[in-house]
């Protein structure tokens, strides 16, 4: 375990921030956003652009995000450039004070926006050293305290810090589910036009909402698919009733296991039924584990748009967006289930489809929103599978 007196203990004089961790490390820097406190695993995102999806992706509730590249704030943020209604992580860290935007899509200025969100961050601090924590030694529980007048308790927030459960073991899920059916037909955004409306479906995809970034909604309508989001714990019955041609598993956050106690039963019958199935990160997760596979947490998670993820199937290399510190252990996989990608970085699954069923998933964020667009073909694979399935039924 690193050595707390290393990092930071003594407070400068003008810091009105500082983040604890629970190992006792100590840094101090200047609050961003709203004054307050922040809670949770400490991670970090090596992203260059898209800050604002970033902050704003489900899959981050429960997370603190430190951010590598240094010029966060650049583009300002917008109301189109947001993966759910209100910012899902629970605080940020920056190496420097937030960029002044230069961008022609600006509305608001980050710092405005945090505070708007009620989001609480701090800037001025190592980030490099803090990730290097993290890369050696694990993502840690921290705390950000953010008080403009300096008066802060740091063996308090220590013991915060300590005490927090972590997120091995938490079901975060019912967080940022929907909390009723809707409907989707936004499209893809378009220069000079934004996002689209669509107008005509082929498919009807029932999507189930772990924790669903905008993004990955508006690349089914794309394709023509009637989307209707459900909540995580709907039933196989009511999920049945909507007579989807496909399901869709969204990403999310937390412990796939302890989502798993009610999201599996459900998946296990509709697995039964037959029906295309799709998963993304938590969805890839909750199909595993309704195969029987088990999961396991990751010592630091992947986090970036960089990531290399390999296609077993086609030998191709994906430059992929990537946000999980949970992944599934390929060698507990049924005999029926095939690896379809891995990632380069480490070895870790990243895909699987069934030999016997039109089912399939990858860990990673093939919508990106950050990131590259080098995996929207399985957007497309989804379709295909959806086609041939209606196909047989029609034949039968």
């Amino acid at each position: 375990m690193p050595d707390p007196a290393t990092h930071y203990s003594q407070k400068p004089a003008r810091a009105n921030a500082v983040l604890v961790l629970g190992d006792g490390g100590v840094f101090w820097g200047m609050g961003l956003g709203a004054e307050g406190q922040a809670l949770g695993e400490v991670c970090f995102n090596t992203s260059m652009t898209g800050y604002q999806e970033i902050l704003t992706d489900p899959s981050y509730a429960g997370q603190i995000i430190t951010f590598t590249f240094p010029h966060i704030g650049n583009v300002g943020t917008n109301p189109e450039d947001i993966e759910t209604g209100k910012p899902a992580a629970r605080g940020l860290i920056l190496r420097e004070d937030i960029t002044t935007p230069s961008n022609w899509r600006s509305a608001q200025h980050l710092n405005a926006w945090l505070e708007k969100n009620n989001l609480t961050g701090i800037c001025g601090l190592d980030t490099r050293a803090l990730t290097h924590r993290i890369r050696d030694f694990g993502a840690p529980n921290g705390i950000i305290a953010y008080v403009k007048n300096g008066r802060i308790d740091t063996k308090g927030l220590e013991g915060k810090a300590k005490s927090w459960p972590g997120l091995d073991g938490m079901d975060l899920v019912p967080e940022v589910t929907c909390l009723q059916r809707y409907s989707w037909d936004e499209t893809a955004w378009t220069l000079g036009k934004g996002y689209g409306k669509q107008k005509a479906s082929r498919f009807n995809v029932v999507a189930v909402d772990y924790g669903a970034k905008r993004n990955i909604l508006r690349c089914l309508a794309e394709l023509g698919c009637k989307v209707t989001v459900v909540p995580a714990a709907t039933s196989y019955e009511d999920i049945m009733a909507l007579k989807p041609d496909g399901v869709f598993l969204s990403n999310g956050p937390g412990d796939p296991a302890a989502t798993g106690v009610y999201a599996v039963p459900v998946l296990k019958k509709l697995l039964a039924a037959s029906l295309p199935i799709f998963g993304i990160c938590l969805g890839h997760q909750m199909l595993a584990l309704a195969l029987g596979a088990k999961t396991r947490k990751m010592e630091r998670g992947h986090r970036g748009a960089n990531h290399p993820v390999k296609d077993l199937t086609t030998g191709k290399v994906e430059i992929t967006s990537q946000n999980h510190g949970f992944c599934v252990v390929p060698e507990t996989l049924p005999e029926n289930a095939e690896v379809t990608h891995v990632s380069l970085f480490d070895g870790c699954n990243e895909g699987l489809r069934l030999r016997d069923k039109p089912v399939f998933s990858v860990q990673y964020h093939p919508e990106a929103s950050p990131g590259p667009q080098d995996s929207h073909y399985l957007f497309a694979r989804f379709v295909e599978m959806m086609e041939k399935h209606k196909a047989s039924q029609r034949a039968a």
